[in-house]
């Protein structure tokens, strides 16, 4: 594991902790109370301004360092259970790097599904099962399932 790697993951479990909350607290509380021994002056100022800006612009980069790597852990876990299960398309594993484009298809195929479920349920019908959204979602048209262990039609 790399330096900054061990360094971001203690920051953020540090900062993120109560007592941070209670330590930043604190310390704004301390700096205003010295605001009258230094006359509110550009520099007393200056100290709080300089030192916030130096914490914010640090914690940006922490911030996104632990999403990426919590989005990134999420969408493992996600594409494990997708090749897990026997009747899922594997075409989505990585549907994170399509084009929005191509996402906007998919997206309106599984629309289309749950609009039809809602309709069931509303008649009284059960809103289980497997519809299709086509043999390979990335495709324009419909076809029948695959069975990603076997690539045959099911």
């Amino acid at each position: 594991m790399g330096a900054f790697l061990k360094f971001a993951r203690a920051s953020a479990r540090a900062t993120g902790h109560p007592s941070a909350f209670g330590i930043a607290a604190a310390v704004i509380l301390v700096w205003a109370c010295t605001g009258p021994l230094f006359h509110y002056s550009d520099t007393w100022q200056l100290v709080i301004n300089t030192a916030t800006t130096i914490i914010t612009f640090r914690m940006v980069f922490l911030i996104q360092n632990t999403q990426n790597r919590d989005s990134e852990a999420m969408q493992l876990k996600l594409d494990e259970l997708i090749r897990a299960a026997k009747w899922v398309h594997n075409a989505v594993l990585d549907i994170e790097e399509l084009s929005e484009t191509e996402l906007d298809r998919i997206k309106s195929r599984y629309e289309c599904l749950a609009e039809q479920a809602r309709a069931d349920l509303r008649a009284g019908k059960s809103d289980l099962g497997n519809k299709d959204v086509s043999s390979d979602p990335l495709s324009e048209s419909n076809g029948k399932r695959v069975a990603p262990n076997k690539r045959k039609p099911v």
